[in-house]
């Protein structure tokens, strides 16, 4: 009887604990935390702390880059369209306020009305980061080491949820242009 327990018995175990495992280090793998996205950032206007670890792992996501002053600060209509149509289908939306370009208010409380109230953003607003030069936030060196820093405001980078694939579009390439919306969804 014992030879009959180990010889099926075992092997049976040893299968099903390799497939354990092999199906937890998949699952873990996938919603794994890029390394870069480790931070804990201040919502915009507000005292709530966002853990972009939590938020993004195993997501796909695009960065962009923000200011209330810009030519291409309409862009925040088409961002919060994206969101709403790409949500749910697991895109998380970020938005980086900045005044490296000398567009964004001094006053996080106005940044925040322009955003809201005016734009109707309802996805991710962080406080006001700094997203070019030697004092950029630890993010958007990442994003320019992979591809190139913002030039302007509204560079956005669309992130593959592994992290392999990161790709820049400059600040004329419209949210809801052809050539944006085709790389979202090949990133999905």
């Amino acid at each position: 009887m014992k030879m009959l327990i180990s010889r099926v018995l075992i092997p049976s175990l040893l299968i099903a604990m390799t497939t354990f495992n092999a199906s937890a280090k998949d699952a873990n793998e996938s919603t794994q935390c890029l390394s870069f996205m480790q931070h804990s950032e201040k919502k915009l206007h507000a005292k709530d702390m966002l853990d972009l670890c939590e938020l993004t792992a195993g997501k796909p996501m695009l960065i962009v880059n923000t200011a209330s002053h810009c030519g291409f600060t309409p862009q925040f209509t088409a961002l919060e369209a994206l969101h709403k149509e790409y949500k749910d289908k697991g895109l998380v939306v970020i938005g980086f306020p900045s005044d490296d370009f000398f567009q964004e208010e001094d006053n996080e409380k106005d940044t925040a009305d322009i955003c809201f109230v005016n734009y109707g953003v309802t996805f991710n607003m962080l406080s006001p980061v700094h997203v070019w030069g030697s004092n950029a936030h630890p993010i958007f060196k990442k994003l320019a080491d992979k591809t190139t820093a913002p030039k302007w405001n509204f560079y956005k980078y669309l992130v593959s949820a592994d992290g392999k694939t990161v790709k820049h579009f400059n600040s004329k390439v419209t949210p809801d242009s052809e050539v944006f919306v085709n790389a979202v969804n090949a990133i999905l």
